[in-house]
């Protein structure tokens, strides 16, 4: 919902009528709400059609993200993609960069197209469910030399061997207002002009042990180290 005014928030759209017609919500049930900046545990004033009225009761406390962290990730399998989208929003992901790799499989860089608004909608849902105040941003998908210019104070390269590993690499100092940046390759890995290329950019290699993970693996398990080590 965009905003709450006056004590009231008012909810429209697919997710009202969802809310009402599914779920079958009624006035007096309480539900926790959001509008991107604070959080309320509120109580439905009215639930008719595509419309569902609040009335905000008591603040819910929400804690901030660790650090600001970015997931650029080749593209794989769309299931399997959902499933790393799902599962980056609840460890904490701001911001999730679909890319395209010289082994990323072929159509799937414009198929992404179609799939925007489906990824942002599996990142929102997630986000409610993991009570964040505002789901990542799903960025539209580019090209790999693009992605290596993603800005962060932190750009860790991951490797399936060769590598330190990730803990590693961590830096001593870690505030909660810094930046960090993964780069997930695809199912087929990492080209050696790909490597060479992330070298010159600045990216660190980094990996996560000696075993083969699959991508979305490799995806959870990197950011949920990084999300750690800045809370530590």
């Amino acid at each position: 919902m965009d905003a709450v005014r006056g004590g009231m928030a008012e909810l429209r759209g697919a997710e009202a009528r969802h809310l009402a017609r599914v779920l079958r919500a009624e006035p007096g049930q309480q539900y926790e709400i959001s509008d991107g900046r604070s959080a309320w545990l509120a109580e439905i004033a009215e639930a008719r059609g595509d419309r569902v009225l609040f009335r905000a009761g008591e603040a819910v406390e929400t804690p901030p993200l660790a650090l600001h962290l970015t997931l650029c990730a080749a593209l794989f399998k769309f299931d399997r993609f959902e499933w790393m989208v799902e599962k980056a929003t609840e460890l904490g992901a701001e911001r999730i960069v679909p890319v395209e790799t010289e082994r990323s499989a072929t159509g799937l860089f414009e198929a992404s197209r179609k799939r925007a608004e489906r990824w942002a909608r599996i990142a929102r849902e997630a986000s409610q469910q993991s009570r964040r105040l505002r789901a990542p941003e799903i960025a539209p998908a580019v090209r790999f030399d693009e992605c290596l210019k993603e800005e962060a104070d932190h750009r860790y390269f991951l490797e399936e061997s060769g590598a330190p590993p990730l803990l590693r690499a961590l830096p001593d100092h870690r505030t909660g207002d810094g930046r960090a940046a993964v780069l997930l390759g695809p199912e087929g890995g990492w080209t050696d002009g790909e490597r060479r290329l992330a070298a010159a950019a600045g990216w660190l290699p980094v990996s996560l042990g000696p075993q083969v993970l699959r991508a979305e693996t490799a995806a959870a398990a990197a950011l949920a180290i990084l999300v750690n080590a800045w809370m530590a």
